[in-house]
């Protein structure tokens, strides 16, 4: 194995995306994705067994064709790196298998990753080696969370996260309450844009006792259900619902939190760097919000490109390729598939 330019490709199946991404030591080659996200949207959801049988039928298909638009062979490998964690306990097992079955006929290691550790890696074929420590924020559909991390290969510690409704939760079920498509983050950003921020929704855990006990976790739920009222307020009441407005307040309230709470972990732990990965941080006004406060507080903003912030075999391949360089153990060829791997556990 080239210690110094291991050639990783890293599979990625925690949800509905089959993604498969090689990485030649920090520098992506490619990152194929065969997303089943159309297959949910009639559901308003995902659907865990139609996920899993559609990562059963693109495996083979997204690698060959990451291999094919590479330009290597299988037999060129250095390393497989799969996410055994978190997700969807059947996606999982479909990607964990097919890593093993590569890395067992290849002849090569396998590294079964932390899927939340690996969105925090990816930013380094982006922007070049992590700062020590980074601070990142990462926000998905399943995941709000503030770590604070010395080295993604080991050392993770989280400072907070959601306690219930996660941003991208909150994204989906808001949008559907507005009768937007599914996923709902892309269109309440859309929408967003042609309206103004009118309404005053709530700011949940940033004030008072709520913010002693819990500075630096998310709560979303209350923020949803107050916009469910307030639309049927205004249906109840005859009146017509400006969904761009509700959009542009959701999402201001939102962001405002997630920024607000990330720039003060920063300042209170002493990192100059932050983070935000996860695919919420594709959201342009988390970015133009996050940049704001960030250059206030002289505090350095990471944001990976809007294609490396939702779920992808590059990031899972990123990570991969800093075990190898790290010199971390391979895992087992029995690793699990651990639909509840904590975040403070980078590897099986």
């Amino acid at each position: 194995m080239s210690v110094e330019q291991p050639l990783v490709l890293g599979i990625e199946t925690s949800c509905d995306e089959t993604g498969v991404g090689i990485v030649r030591g920090e520098a992506l080659l490619v990152d194929a994705v065969a997303s089943s996200v159309d297959d949910h949207a009639r559901f308003g959801g995902v659907v865990p067994e139609v996920a899993s049988r559609a990562h059963l039928e693109e495996m083979v298909p997204t690698i060959e064709r990451a291999c094919r638009e590479a330009g290597v062979q299988l037999r060129d490998l250095d390393a497989i790196s799969v996410t055994s964690g978190p997700g969807l306990a059947g996606s999982l097992m479909v990607g964990v298998a097919s890593a093993k079955a590569l890395a067992l006929s290849l002849g090569v290691p396998l590294y079964g990753v932390n899927h939340l550790a690996s969105h925090v890696a990816v930013d380094i074929v982006e922007h070049g080696p992590l700062p020590q420590p980074t601070m990142a924020l990462l926000v998905s559909g399943g995941h709000s969370s503030l770590l604070l991390v010395p080295d993604v290969t080991s050392d993770i510690r989280s400072l907070g996260s959601t306690i219930d409704d996660a941003a991208g939760e909150a994204f989906d079920k808001v949008a559907r309450v507005l009768g937007l498509p599914f996923p709902g983050g892309p269109h309440i950003d859309r929408m967003a844009r042609e309206g103004q921020v009118t309404i005053d929704f709530p700011r949940g855990l940033t004030a008072g006792r709520d913010m002693e006990r819990h500075r630096f976790d998310f709560s979303f739920s209350g923020l949803k259900t107050a916009v469910s009222r307030w639309v049927q307020a205004k249906e109840a009441a005859g009146e017509p619902v400006p969904v761009a407005d509700v959009a542009a307040s959701f999402q201001e309230a939102v962001v405002d939190v997630l920024t607000r709470k990330a720039v003060l972990a920063c300042r209170e732990q002493g990192a100059e760097n932050l983070q935000i990965g996860g695919g919420v941080a594709a959201n342009s006004r988390l970015r133009a919000m996050a940049q704001s406060r960030c250059d206030a507080a002289g505090i350095e903003l990471r944001v990976p490109r809007p294609g490396l912030c939702t779920d992808n075999g590059a990031m899972v391949a990123a990570l991969g390729a800093q075990m190898v360089l790290k010199g971390r153990d391979a895992s087992r060829l029995d690793l699990p598939a651990d639909s509840s791997m904590p975040v403070t556990q980078v590897q099986n």
